[in-house]
């Protein structure tokens, strides 16, 4: 088991079915605590009602919310969401609001240097408060992963630029890729622009997710692979989320690296076979999906 604290926005997500919770930061934190982990959270809300149901749902998934702060001035952050196309779900973020305002106070600083990892999404960096908030913690992770999140208008070549010269691990998909990789030079295959990157910003350690193609590992000069699991999509909330939490939970308790992206492919996956962000899915289940995968490769190329 491990110890992980994750920053950024905590949300609600207006779909046109009604609300849920959301918030990659929060996304990422439930599945990790899905999968056994000691888990908090640095956000924060209003006092409005919206506010008091965010915490009342993050209580429910035993999360620890001493760090979650609570203010009068600005609202519980919202989202609406269109799902007109279920694989590329687009969003409006709502600003300013609550997490927009994330404080700096002793007891996330010292959760945080003793926690194994800091997950920070770059939204989180959209509003200068929470980024110098940010800033002070980066000083003192120990392990940082960046989640980026290009959310026009939320994001420009500079705040982007100091994240990743600050991660050990970015994980991003491959449209998130290609803009980046646009901003400094022009390179033409996919693995040309992650050797690049790695080059460019020292980092040793780059996931690109590619939808329902799979993902692809860069770690310290190498690649690693994974195909895509077909299946029958209800909506892609949470799904690049979930892969994050899946990896960094193999990955960090030294799992090989291309176990660690099959299985991280798989949960993404299945995740997105469930209405909502967080569906629990329990590692029996993962492991039997990861089984039928292979027995159903396994015929297609005696077959073939």
């Amino acid at each position: 088991m491990k110890q992980f604290v994750c920053f950024g926005e905590m949300l609600w997500d207006m779909l046109p079915s009604g609300k849920i919770p959301g918030g990659a930061p929060m996304n990422v934190a439930i599945h990790l605590k899905h999968f056994g982990h000691q888990v908090s959270i640095i956000s924060r809300i209003g006092s409005d009602d919206l506010g008091k149901e965010l915490i009342d749902f993050v209580k429910s998934k035993e999360l620890n919310c001493q760090l979650i702060q609570q203010g009068n001035t600005h609202l519980t952050g919202v989202v609406k969401v269109n799902m007109d196309d279920k694989s590329n779900v687009t969003y409006k973020i709502v600003k300013p609001v609550a997490w927009d305002y994330i404080q700096s106070e002793p007891l996330a600083l010292d959760t945080v240097a003793q926690a194994d990892c800091l997950v920070f999404g770059s939204l989180s960096a959209r509003s200068p408060q929470s980024f110098e908030t940010l800033k002070e913690l980066l000083q003192v992770a120990k392990f940082k992963v960046l989640d980026v999140n290009l959310r026009p208008p939320y994001y420009d070549t500079t705040t982007l630029s100091y994240l990743m010269t600050q991660a050990d691990v970015v994980k991003l998909n491959h449209h998130e890729l290609a803009e980046i990789c646009s901003w400094f030079f022009v390179e033409n295959t996919l693995e040309e622009q992650i050797s690049r990157l790695a080059t460019h910003f020292q980092l040793k350690t780059i996931c690109v997710t590619l939808g329902a193609d799979g993902a692809v590992l860069y770690h310290q000069g190498l690649f690693y692979r994974s195909e895509g699991f077909p299946v029958e999509v209800c909506d892609t909330i949470g799904s690049g989320d979930s892969f994050l939490a899946s990896f960094l939970s193999s990955f960090l308790q030294n799992d090989h690296y291309e176990y660690a992206l099959q299985k991280a492919c798989a949960v993404g996956a299945l995740v997105a076979t469930h209405h909502g962000a967080t569906p629990f899915i329990s590692e029996e289940s993962i492991e039997k999906y990861l089984e039928e995968k292979a027995q159903t490769d396994k015929t297609n190329m005696t077959m073939s």
